[in-house]
This record gives structure tokens, C-alpha cells and sequence, in this order.
């Protein structure tokens, strides 16, 4: 596996890196959320678009952004905005997608932005144009909150970002059954063994797939998010929870 690095996170190296999602509905949320985030000593830090009010207003965007980015100094910053197709907080229009993105990626605050895999073949292309233009680095996703795919289809998914160009790739499912869990595992493991060369963040989600998230260094995940307070995902694990039982596989597996 290659590494992708962010302001010296080495991703895709040693023990994987923990990202915790910042959620704020107002500025003043976003900023008290942030510092939280920080003060828990993460990875990296995602801004979760998707939650704030004003995410549609260029200017108050741009106005949040250096808050967020002067409260979390050279810590890697991720932005997402997660759509209510794959979970998150609201729809949007893909015209307002593709253009929320370029503003992000132009303002020269974050290192990384989140394009999920079903946009649209154009868009997607568009967007990581720009983002290399511009050396952001592309977290391309995909969730299903409702299933588990098969694991062909798992790892189909998987190598068709890789196709488009991404540099770290990421999938979160639902499991219904333990059965789920090991075919998210059995995915990765095919996946990192014989098709996929850039950093992976493999998620079952929900507690019957909370072991995914801790084991990534064993099957082939790089990143995986925990939380400080309000969860992201269903199953998500605190961070300092998260941090040890990765370092003890970290340590048995040497």
C-alpha cells in the first residue's frame, strides 16, 4: 500500500490514523465542537459541511473555514459534505455539489475533501481535477446504511475509485448479521491483497461492526473515524477508546 501524507500524518503507514468528525449546526457550534475535536489529540479533523445552517453561503463559508483551520493549527483538515442519500444531514442539488466543492477546495484551507463515488461519472472527474489542481487530496466514499453488498461488489466499488483517481478510498456499510461483518472483512482483504493500492477506510457500521474499526491494521484499512461526543456514524467508538485497542493490536502483530 502507498501512503498518502497530510502536513506529516503519514497515512498508510504503522498504526491506523484516527479521524473525528466536527458537527455544528452554527459558527459558534462549529468553533466549540472543533476545539473539543482538537483537545482529544486526533489525526485528523473533518468539518461535516452537511450539519451547518449556512453551508450555501459562500461568504459565511468562507468565513468559518480559517476559524476552523487557526483552532486546529497543521492538523489535517478533511471537509465533507455528506449527502442525505448516504446518510447525512440534508440533500443537495448536484450543480450546488460541485460547486460547494470547488469553493472549498480553491480557499486553500483544507487538505482533503470527501467526493462521494455516486455523484455523477462527470462530476466526480471535475471535481478531483480541481482538487489536484490545487493539491487537495480526495477521500472518494460510498455508504450504504440500509445493507451490506456482496463482496464482489464491494470490491468493484472499491476499484472504480481507484479508477477515477482518488487518493484514499472509503466505504462504510450495514451489517445485518455477523455474516456482513466478515464480508466487509473478506472485501478489504481481497481488495488490499490484489486490486487496490492507495490507502482504504473499510467500515461495518453499528455495534455488531464496531471490530472493523479496530482492526484495519490487520485486514488493510489505513483510516478510521472515532468520536468525541456526538457520533458521526452508528457505531463509532470514543477516541481514546479507539486509540488503545489499535495500539495493542499495533504491538502484537510486531
Amino acid at each position: 500500500m502507498k501512503t498518502v501524507e497530510v502536513r506529516g500524518v503519514k497515512i498508510g503507514e504503522g498504526i491506523p490514523k484516527i479521524c473525528v468528525s466536527v458537527m455544528g449546526i452554527s459558527r459558534r457550534d462549529i468553533k466549540l465542537k472543533t476545539q473539543e475535536v482538537v483537545d482529544h489529540h486526533t489525526d485528523i479533523v473533518e468539518w461535516r459541511g452537511d450539519w451547518y445552517c449556512d453551508i450555501l453561503n459562500k461568504e459565511k463559508v468562507l468565513s468559518v473555514l480559517p476559524e476552523i483551520r487557526d483552532i486546529i493549527g497543521d492538523m489535517p483538515l478533511l471537509f465533507t459534505f455528506r449527502s442525505a442519500d448516504e446518510g447525512g444531514e440534508r440533500k443537495i442539488d448536484i450543480k450546488d455539489y460541485v460547486n460547494l466543492c470547488k469553493i472549498i477546495i480553491e480557499s486553500g484551507y483544507v487538505d482533503m475533501i470527501d467526493v462521494e463515488l455516486y455523484t455523477g461519472d462527470y462530476q466526480v472527474k471535475e471535481i478531483i481535477e480541481n482538487a489536484h489542481a490545487h493539491n487537495v487530496k480526495v477521500v472518494m466514499s460510498n455508504h450504504d446504511f440500509q445493507n451490506t453488498p456482496e463482496k464482489d461488489e464491494i470490491v468493484r466499488r472499491l476499484c472504480k475509485m481507484q479508477e477515477f483517481g482518488a487518493d484514499i478510498i472509503k466505504m462504510a456499510v450495514m451489517p445485518k448479521n455477523k455474516k456482513d461483518v466478515l464480508t466487509l472483512l473478506l472485501a478489504e482483504e481481497e481488495a488490499s491483497a490484489n486490486h487496490i493500492k492507495c490507502p482504504m477506510c473499510l467500515i461495518s457500521m453499528g455495534r455488531l461492526g464496531a471490530v472493523t474499526r479496530t482492526c484495519g491494521e490487520i485486514f488493510g484499512s489505513a483510516l478510521t473515524f472515532g468520536s468525541v461526543g456526538k457520533l458521526s456514524a452508528p457505531g463509532q467508538i470514543k477516541i481514546e477508546e479507539l486509540r488503545e485497542v489499535m495500539k495493542t493490536l499495533h504491538s502484537v502483530s510486531e
